[in-house]
């Protein structure tokens, strides 16, 4: 075991690198702050609000993003969970996401600040963001959504907790989901690390870095198994039939890209896979330096939000 991968040392490079990243987004101006993600794709407008949602876990900020138009009124809504190793509170990040899908998909969207490691570990993430998904979908009528047209997906380990509320509502009988779009998520949390392989020597997420997060998040090995934290891994073979369709994302140079196909596979098993894009030439957290690349992928990500809430329309076919 490497010394990073050791819980003690990994909790506090994790906190080190919370308040690296706070202390960035607080800036004026340059890269990290959220000025700089608000800039992003300016053709798309903000009409952001902020919302906090209870849950068992502690109470749940949200940011809601509203379409300046709808095709159907109350607008179906999307939930977003961003990046981050489940230990970086990166919500602004995603701002550029949120304010195309808005638009592009004509939903609300709304952008989860769920708890992160070390100071929240497995399982409090998922089951947060499950609670977070629950009151959404109960409360549309107060806020102006369609809670019944729901679709989830998330960045990174944001694409994670998408997989986990979709699976935990397959499981719970809970809300039902039209879509879940997992955007180069990290799924095989059993397999160390250092055993992963990507396609290009230097790739942008380091087996260092991959062992502070994971160690943050899950100090204890053994429950890495949990079919929440590594639905990738061959460990977990229950039946998928009957989970929310699928977008699986993955990056042709990522580190997590084998994960990806292999849950991409259950998921064909399972009759839930709506499509798998690999994006050639990318490596993971492409879409934050990428603009040509994030916006083709922000709007296909667009198209199959705005196709599965169209298709589970009452007025539909």
């Amino acid at each position: 075991m490497s010394l990073l991968a050791r819980p003690a040392v990994a909790a506090f490079a994790a906190k080190s690198i919370q308040r690296l990243s706070r202390a960035a987004s607080r800036r004026p101006e340059g890269r990290g702050s959220a000025a700089s993600f608000h800039r992003r794709f300016p053709e798309f407008p903000r009409d952001a609000s902020e919302l906090t949602i209870p849950t068992s876990i502690a109470p749940a900020r949200v940011t809601v993003y509203r379409p300046a138009t709808a095709s159907v009124t109350p607008p179906p809504v999307h939930v977003n969970f961003h990046g981050g190793g489940f230990v970086i509170p990166l919500t602004e990040i995603d701002d550029p996401l949120c304010r195309f899908l808005a638009t592009e998909a004509g939903v609300v969207v709304i952008n989860v600040d769920y708890v992160v490691a070390p100071q929240h570990r497995f399982p409090a993430p998922p089951r947060q963001a499950y609670e977070v998904v629950e009151w959404i979908a109960a409360h549309g009528d107060e806020h102006g959504w369609d809670g019944d047209l729901l679709t989830v997906g998330g960045q990174s380990a944001g694409g994670a907790l998408a997989a986990a509320v979709a699976r935990l509502s397959l499981e719970e009988n809970g809300p039902s989901i039209a879509l879940q779009v997992l955007h180069y998520p990290p799924l095989d949390l059993l397999t160390g690390v250092r055993n992963k392989r990507a396609a290009i020597a230097k790739p942008m997420l380091r087996p260092w870095m991959g062992e502070i997060f994971d160690s943050a998040y899950v100090p204890d090995p053994r429950e890495r198994a949990d079919r929440l934290a590594s639905p990738a891994h061959p460990s977990d073979t229950a039946s998928l039939k009957g989970i929310a369709p699928a977008l699986m994302i993955t990056a042709e140079y990522d580190l997590l890209r084998a994960e990806g196909e292999q849950y991409a596979g259950r998921l064909r098993e399972a009759g839930a896979l709506v499509e798998h894009h690999d994006v050639l030439k990318a490596d993971h957290g492409y879409d934050g330096m990428d603009d040509e690349k994030a916006r083709e992928i922000y709007a296909l990500i667009a198209r199959h939000v705005r196709e599965a809430v169209d298709s589970g329309a009452p007025d539909a076919g």
